[in-house]
């Protein structure tokens, strides 16, 4: 079920529980009597109408529109406005009917002036009416139960458009590296005008056109992010020769599942960016496995002697990847890590969606 229709539902089920309360709670219950044709019940169920009436008021409009556009004075006149209403309002309506209520005993009256309502005695003051049956608590009670919510609501909104820009950032980082290296190999390719070069940039270009339209969304299938591997190691592989010994094996079916964009792809880059040297034996070695639930990445390169340009020692694509993985599938993924002397390797096991 969306969210959007659970959130639909559970507020409805608080008006219902909520509404109910004069209900269940009224004295003429839990006999025959039709509530709704009782005056002291009409006014008791008309109170918790407005104050649902006055939650929503607060939470869609007088919160967003006036509290949290800093114009405090208009909210808090808004607010004095409607307390006034819900305990004022209910008695003008129903007071005269329940004081026609014939009383089953007659009431002591004091001497001198009738203080009360009545016949010959002044009604209360609006101001003391607010006090009582509980009113000024209800109020106090909603107006806090609706500020709560919709201050939590838009905290948790901005925390998560804060995740989706420092994902999105971290994204951006990762894809310069991918054009930088493989315009590279295109480069070479052209220097020694080798007849692979057509090839290369058709796949250069397929390239590019997943990095401009699929790496923007949250998912997207996992035979496109597999084949934009494929065709990343395919470029590398033109500049490798007899002395490197390269293996990538793919198994499982990727067939209908999801993975956030361009996730892989920097642990494999890593490892031609430090496994791969045409003047030394060089060992590279990359592993997916795809099971019912997860998806296992093995990279695996021997260390080589590599003159890297300033700024491209530090390694940040594994890095912001690292912290993409937490952002993206807390909870969800183990990544191991092994860096010794000589060999450095990847273990990253992912549960896909």
């Amino acid at each position: 079920m969306p969210k959007k229709t659970q959130n639909y539902l559970l507020h409805l089920l608080g008006c219902l529980l909520f509404i109910s309360i004069p209900i269940f709670s009224s004295p003429d219950f839990d006999t025959e009597k039709n509530l709704f044709a009782l005056a002291p019940f009409q006014k008791s169920f008309f109170s918790y109408v407005l104050l649902i009436a006055f939650f929503y008021a607060n939470y869609l409009y007088f919160i967003p529109k006036f509290y949290f556009t800093h114009r405090n004075f208009i909210f808090f006149t808004c607010i004095v406005a409607s307390f006034f209403i819900i305990t004022y309002v209910p008695g003008q309506f129903f007071n005269d009917a329940i004081m026609r209520i014939p009383m089953k005993m007659p009431m002591p009256q004091p001497r001198g002036r009738p203080m009360g309502p009545g016949p010959g005695g002044p009604m209360p003051w609006p101001f003391f009416m607010i006090f009582q049956g509980g009113s000024l608590l209800q109020c106090l009670m909603v107006f806090l139960l609706s500020f709560l919510l919709r201050t939590s609501q838009r905290l948790s909104h901005m925390q998560s458009e804060k995740l989706k820009t420092e994902v999105s950032y971290l994204r951006a980082q990762i894809n310069p590296h991918f054009l930088f290296n493989t315009l590279n190999s295109l480069y070479a390719l052209t220097i020694e005008k080798s007849d692979a070069a057509p090839e290369a940039v058709l796949k250069l270009s397929s390239m590019m056109r997943y990095v401009v339209t699929e790496s923007g969304r949250d998912h997207v299938a996992l035979e496109s992010e597999i084949a934009y591997i494929k065709n990343y190691i395919s470029l590398q592989q033109l500049r490798m020769d007899d002395a490197t010994a390269f293996t990538f094996t793919v198994s499982g079916n990727a067939q209908g599942r999801q993975i956030s964009p361009l996730l892989l792809i920097p642990f494999i880059e890593n490892a031609f960016k430090y496994g791969l040297n045409p003047e030394e034996d060089s060992v590279i070695g990359v592993d997916i496995n795809i099971t019912d639930t997860q998806l296992l990445l093995n990279v695996k390169n021997k260390k080589v002697t590599m003159s890297l340009p300033a700024g491209e020692e530090s390694g940040h694509g594994v890095e912001n990847t690292r912290q993409r993985l937490q952002y993206l599938y807390p909870n969800k993924h183990e990544l191991l890590i092994f860096d010794t002397a000589d060999v450095f390797e990847v273990k990253l096991t992912l549960t896909l969606v």
